[in-house]
């Protein structure tokens, strides 16, 4: 979109668009964006909140106040947060006496029960992008936070996009499991448990650094844009840099 905006605007149309990912739209420099913190898939933070949604909409349409770009602003506020409580782990799935790569192996067991029973509730599943097992993707991710990573599992995938697949998976499993369970939480609260309550989020952040250290050409690009939201980022930890890149203006 931001690379249309320059097209729409040479026929003398102004443009204003709303970014996920900062460092993209940095790169790509629109005419006008605003970038927002919020999770990938919600450019207005959260529904059922028309106040906020409607100062979103104010900060972008405030955009057009610049007469030439490129602009690009940061929202100043965080997505409204859902009341309900954190999702419950089976009992033992939260233990931090072991590495964190056995303790989401147990975290994976225990919320099998509620995995099947969405895919059976659902008919269909995501998860499965890599081929793997799921503890089979557990095992070969925090393969990577040892000394000796796993090769990739198929032949002709890099290290990246094998990595890549098995979180994905992960993510997954872990998302359709606490969405099955009783009294499912809404998508934002899903969200929150996992960054927040899970080994396997904890994982995830550990292996964002390794990527960001990594002289892997196929995992470094893993630690800016796709292990970890920006938005989480945004609302739990700094904000990761790479000591070769300079911040985005």
């Amino acid at each position: 979109m931001g690379a249309l905006g320059h097209f729409i605007e040479r026929e003398g149309v102004p443009t204003a668009q709303i970014s996920l990912i900062r460092e993209q739209t940095a790169a790509i420099r629109p005419p006008r964006a605003l970038w927002v913190p919020f999770m990938l898939g919600r450019p207005f933070g959260a529904p059922n909140e028309p106040d906020f949604q409607r100062r979103v909409l104010h900060a972008l349409l405030a955009l057009f106040e610049h007469p030439a770009g490129p602009v690009l602003e940061d929202f100043p506020e965080d997505a409204p947060s859902a009341q309900d409580g954190p999702v419950v782990l089976p009992a033992g799935g939260r233990g931090r006496e072991e590495p964190d790569g056995a303790v989401m192996l147990r975290e994976i067991a225990e919320l099998e029960p509620l995995y099947e029973r969405a895919r059976q509730r659902r008919g269909r599943t995501t998860v499965g992008i890599s081929g793997l097992a799921i503890d089979d993707a557990a095992r070969f991710a925090a393969s990577y936070l040892g000394s000796l990573p796993a090769p990739p599992y198929a032949e002709g995938l890099s290290a990246g996009i094998a990595l890549k697949r098995a979180c994905d998976d992960l993510k997954a499993y872990y998302y359709e499991a606490a969405a099955a369970r009783a009294g499912a939480a809404d998508p934002e609260t899903i969200d929150r448990w996992f960054w927040q309550e899970t080994a396997a989020a904890r994982v995830f952040l550990a292996l964002q650094q390794v990527c960001a250290r990594s002289t892997d050409a196929s995992l470094r690009p893993l630690a800016e844009l796709v292990l970890v939201p920006r938005a989480i980022f945004h609302t739990l930890v700094q904000p990761y840099r790479t000591p070769e890149r300079k911040d985005a203006s």
